[in-house]
């Protein structure tokens, strides 16, 4: 009876300890926004054995009596964890793993590198990517099969443009499944035919793109597993604590709860289920609990309105400047939309609808304006891009609460195409982030990863000058629509935080939020664009737990005495 009782006194002792392990990160030059979206300077942060914010002490205040642990922060920067409102989980993990197009600056490159990575996998049945941009090769046309089987024929090759809205492959890949001059264009999608010809060139946008794709070997649970962790260690590095899948899978779905259950889910997930059928399968009546100490929750549907600027499929209301006749691709007619809101809305799932062109944005805010009237309360409607916008519908965000997730890099990949793709004459209203929060709308940012680059620093110094990594152009494109530094910064975090549902869990430092923070090499509310982007993280905290330390430089490392 005496063990049994200091059994139970020790355990009763073990329950209350938890509540005392405070650890404090003193020593640093720090800041966090407020919930006005001001800046607030720090110089220490308490944080609980749950991974909570305690205390955030500023310069003068009197540190606690007593902390269990202590961190001296050496001086260096400390920020809130950066949250990538929109990207591609699995997507970016599985680029990780398969051949990547994205660095090649011709088709000469491109080939080269199809080549070479199709010698150093033999055993793989097909060869799949992405990355491919003719835009950057500045080819004037698409590729085509020919171009592929040039390097590799005896197995299908399937790559991915950057955008993801179109694919390239080679002839194999075209017979195996059956794409030939008497395919038709789907329903959404459009087949690339050769010059005075109906033979398919090699390239299929949007949604003839299932024609190949349902013949790809599709990843295994181990691979996919493989692939979030990839994702996991590169976003980690990068300084994003937190992020929003879009267009999750049943099968990523598993991996995420595999990932949680065995304890390897490191970063933040906010689920957007790939479409209603997935929504209703990987949620069934409703949105679930936030998982896993708030690292995983289903917000809702993502939908697909439309196409890409660069593969001409983002759906205008005129048509393209450089491809007279084409008005590019809307996926779903009005009617259609409206059903598979209202089917996500009834069951207080999020929705998400991507939008690129004016003729797309314009029809979801049409129809927000009219479910609105039946589905009330705090829906968060999100349009995902929002890339061309006409004009006149720019206070239509702010008027009916509309979320505008849009990735500041985009505008500096896009400058030059978008400029060919539009004219002159309507690059107002493109990529307009302050019109749009000027007219009362709610901005979150992030990258689209793997299209772009998952590194935020990246898009907090397009914001801020709407410069490209080379300067240009000087002064900015289309200048006017410039953030301030703070507004910015709050895209990455507490903008993209409330557009996930998830202001009150995590995505500024705050008594009762997560403690979730990024300790850097220099402060971004005072860099430079081109020092912003270069932005080097040294250690990534989610929830009161390092999950990165950057590897140490060897100017960084101390000569050894002899």
């Amino acid at each position: 009876m005496i063990r049994l009782n200091i059994a139970v006194a020790v355990s009763a002792l073990s329950l209350a300890t938890p509540a005392l392990a405070d650890t404090l990160i003193d020593n640093v030059d720090g800041f966090t926004l407020d919930d006005q979206g001001q800046v607030q300077r720090i110089s220490g942060l308490v944080f609980s054995a749950d991974g909570k914010v305690v205390q955030l002490l500023r310069r003068g205040d009197k540190k606690p009596a007593k902390t269990d642990y202590y961190i001296d922060g050496k001086g260096r920067v400390l920020m809130p964890g950066l949250i990538d409102a929109h990207l591609h989980i699995m997507s970016l993990g599985i680029a990780a793993m398969t051949l990547d197009l994205s660095a090649t600056k011709s088709l000469a490159e491109a080939q080269a590198a199809i080549a070479k990575f199709a010698a150093e996998h033999p055993e793989r049945k097909w060869i799949i990517g992405r990355g491919w941009n003719q835009e950057v090769w500045k080819l004037g046309r698409f590729p085509t099969a020919a171009e592929i089987d040039a390097v590799v024929k005896d197995r299908p090759v399937w790559l991915q443009r950057v955008d993801g809205h179109a694919g390239w492959g080679n002839s194999l890949a075209l017979s195996t499944a059956g794409v030939t001059a008497a395919t038709k264009d789907p329903a959404g999608g459009r087949i690339e035919r050769l010059p005075g010809s109906q033979a398919p060139s090699g390239v299929l946008v949007d949604g003839a793109t299932v024609l190949i794709e349902k013949h790809v070997p599709q990843p295994r649970a181990a691979e996919r597993d493989l692939a979030l962790d990839k994702a996991q260690d590169l976003l980690a590095s990068k300084g994003v604590t937190a992020a929003a899948d879009m267009g999750t899978s049943i099968e990523d779905w598993q991996a995420l709860r595999r990932a949680g259950d065995s304890g390897r889910l490191r970063i933040r997930v906010m689920s957007y289920a790939s479409g209603v059928d997935a929504m209703t399968l990987i949620g069934g009546s409703e949105p679930g609990p936030w998982l896993y100490d708030d690292k995983l929750h289903l917000n809702g549907v993502k939908i697909y309105l439309d196409g890409a600027l660069g593969s001409r499929g983002a759906s205008l209301k005129a048509p393209y400047a450089d491809a007279p006749g084409n008005k590019g691709l809307s996926f779903l007619t009005p009617a259609q939309l409206r059903n598979l809101m209202s089917r996500a809305a009834m069951d207080s799932f999020q929705v998400a609808v991507h939008a690129i062109g004016d003729e797309a944005n314009g029809q979801v805010l049409g129809a927000v304006s009219e479910l609105a009237q039946t589905y009330k309360g705090d829906r968060r409607w999100r349009i995902e891009h929002a890339q061309v916008v006409d004009p006149a519908d720019i206070k239509r965000f702010g008027q009916l609460g509309v979320i505008a997730s849009m990735q500041p890099v985009h505008q500096t990949s896009d400058r030059l195409m978008a400029e060919a793709r539009l004219g002159p004459n309507r690059l107002a209203g493109s990529y307009a982030w302050k019109s749009i929060a000027d007219g009362g709308g709610k901005l979150a940012f992030g990258s689209d990863a793997p299209v772009e680059s998952p590194d935020p620093f990246a898009g907090l110094a397009a914001a801020i000058s709407r410069q490209g990594p080379d300067g240009q152009p000087f002064g900015g494109w289309q200048p006017q629509e410039r953030l301030t530094r703070e507004a910015a910064i709050a895209g990455f975090t507490t903008g993209a935080a409330y557009a996930g549902l998830a202001e009150t869990r995590f995505g500024r430092l705050a008594p009762g939020l997560r403690a979730d923070f990024l300790l850097v090499d220099r402060d971004p509310l005072l860099a430079s664009p081109a020092e912003l982007a270069q932005t080097r993280v040294l250690e990534t905290w989610v929830g009161g737990r390092r999950i990165y330390s950057a590897p140490v430089t060897s100017a960084q490392q101390k000569p050894v005495d002899p």
